[in-house]
Order: structure tokens, then C-alpha cells, then sequence
């Protein structure tokens, strides 16, 4: 009897996404898919979106999903917003199938969210987490931790409600330790739910691993730095957002990471009392540069500030 209900739950969502619940793919694409992420974490964008053009060739679901999963790494290391939007506009369309499909909703409510749809990605997000939910496959489980972890987060209030946040966390931690294509995105997801429950010493330790496979990752350079500023290890977290900051100027102009570097450094050298060179990073914000992009830059460091008046 449970089998049958369980057949008659699972089946409708297969039948809506088509194809099976699997990120698997045959060997030759699997390899193919696996030297995306290597190119990507590489900083070698245009590498990986050839890479995923040719995935695309035998596969046009999977290579869609693929390239623009490329473009938001492209965006999140060099502010390339241009990219987000087109990866937005792309996700739209990707004729994927089975936990592909999933994927896909997954990566367009993370570009919902990040270019000011906060609603919309949030329901795309669940239809993708539902399906993932339905598949034993190791992958689609982190998917789905990442999205139950934060409901769970949202109704660990109420009396009674059963928290499995500690099962989600132990799922991510062990897959992104395995996963080649996927592990960026599972290891930086864990990363900010331990810096969530507060525990930054584990979350250093993550920035620590990541950086262990992509020694001086630009991204998770800053991600450490993060870290160790809520650590109070101001002089270190001030050392890597220098020349964070001085490193995107030369890659990337006054990017959106320049600008969080500059921003983060605003308000490390406020709590040392430094105040000679909190006025010095400061003033760079005068920026126009800064003033047109500041809609861009997280929500949570632009609010600090703010609120201990640090911004003009």
C-alpha cells in the first residue's frame, strides 16, 4: 500500500517535468559537465561556456542549464549584471527535463531573487525543491537541504514543528566533500548557514576547503574574509579585502565586488578604531560609480552600514 501511494505522489511530478528524476548523464557529457565547473572556478568563463555549447550539441536541456549556470558565476565573481539578466531570460526558455528541469527553476529563482524578483524567485525555488525532494540521488538531496534548511530556519518558532536543519547541513557537507559538477554551489550555500546559525569558526573552515581546491579564488577570498571579520580577526580580514579590493580594481574596475571589498573595509576599520583609514574607504563611496550600483550590492552589508552611519 505505501508503495502504491508513494507511485501515485512521485508520479505526478515526473509527469509534469518529464524525463527521470536523475542529474545523470551519460559518461562522455558527465565529463563534459564536470569540466564546466573546473573551467568556471578557473575564472576561464569563456572555457566553460564552450564546454557547455558542446554539452549542448548532444544534450540541449542540459547545455542550456549549463551555460547559464556559467553566467551567474560570471556574475557573481566579475558584477557582470549583463549576464545575470541574460542567464534570467535564457532559464526562461531551456527546453530541460526531469531533475534538469529542476535545475533549471532552481538557478532562475536564485536570478529571480538576485535582480529584485524576491517573491517570484521564492515560489520558483519551491516548485524546483519539490522535485528534488522525490529523488533518492545524492545531488538533488543537497539541492533540496538548501531549501528546506532556510523553511525549517522560518518555522523554528512554532511549538512542535519537527527542525531538521543539523540533517541538512550533514547532507550538504558530505556531498559537496564528493561532487565535482556541483560543489561550488553546495559548499558557499553551506558556508552562509553555518555564518546563519553564527558558527563562523565552521564557516572559515568551508572557505578554508573551497580555497584548497581554487587556491586564491577570488570569491571565496572574500567569502574567508567574511568569516574572519565576524571572528573580530580584523587585521587578517583587512588584509584579504585590500587586496581583494586593489585585485578586482585591475580585473574588474569598480565592480560590485570592488565595492563590497571597499564597503566590508569601511566597516572593519570602524571597529578597530582605525578611523584615519575608515575615512579613506569611506570616501570612495562618494563614488557615482558606487551611487548607480548600490541597488546591487547585499542587502545585509549596505543595512549595516546604514545603520551605523557609515554611508552618506
Amino acid at each position: 500500500m505505501f508503495t502504491r501511494i508513494l507511485a501515485l505522489v512521485v508520479l505526478p511530478f515526473a509527469l509534469a517535468f518529464g524525463g527521470s528524476l536523475t542529474l545523470a548523464l551519460p559518461a562522455p557529457l558527465m565529463q563534459l559537465s564536470e569540466q564546466v565547473t573546473e573551467k568556471s572556478m578557473a575564472l576561464d568563463y569563456d572555457g566553460a561556456m564552450a564546454l557547455a555549447k558542446k554539452v549542448r550539441g548532444s544534450d540541449d536541456g542540459v547545455g542550456c542549464v549549463l551555460e547559464n549556470i556559467v553566467r551567474v558565476s560570471r556574475y557573481d565573481d566579475l558584477g557582470d549584471t549583463a549576464s545575470l539578466l541574460k542567464a534570467g531570460v535564457n532559464l526562461e526558455k531551456c527546453a530541460s527535463t526531469g531533475l534538469w528541469e529542476a535545475l533549471r527553476k532552481f538557478e532562475l529563482g536564485y536570478v529571480q531573487s538576485e535582480s529584485g524578483h524576491s517573491v517570484k524567485g521564492a515560489m520558483t525555488t519551491r516548485s524546483a525543491a519539490k522535485l528534488f525532494e522525490e529523488s533518492p540521488e545524492q545531488e538533488a538531496r543537497a539541492f533540496y537541504a538548501i531549501y528546506a534548511y532556510y523553511i525549517d530556519k522560518s518555522f523554528s518558532w512554532v511549538p512542535f514543528k519537527s527542525d531538521r536543519r543539523s540533517e541538512y547541513l550533514a547532507v550538504l557537507d558530505s556531498v559537496a566533500t564528493g561532487s565535482k559538477r556541483f560543489w561550488p554551489l553546495y559548499l558557499t550555500s553551506l558556508v552562509w548557514m553555518h555564518y546563519d546559525k553564527g558558527d563562523f569558526n565552521a564557516g572559515l573552515k568551508l572557505a578554508q576547503r573551497g580555497l584548497g581546491k581554487v587556491p586564491n579564488h577570488p570569491v571565496l577570498l572574500q567569502v574567508k574574509a567574511d568569516m574572519l571579520y565576524r571572528l573580530k580577526r580584523y587585521k587578517e580580514a583587512a588584509a584579504i579585502y585590500e587586496k581583494s579590493a586593489a585585485d578586482y580594481m585591475a580585473r574588474t574596475g569598480k565592480s560590485i565586488r570592488y565595492w563590497c571589498a571597499v564597503m566590508n573595509l569601511v566597516r572593519i576599520y570602524a571597529d578597530m578604531g582605525d578611523k584615519v583609514k575608515m575615512q579613506a574607504w569611506r570616501e570612495k563611496l562618494n563614488d557615482d560609480t558606487f551611487k548607480k550600483m548600490k541597488n546591487w550590492m547585499p542587502g545585509s552589508l549596505t543595512d549595516d552600514l546604514d545603520k551605523r552611519d557609515l554611508l552618506d
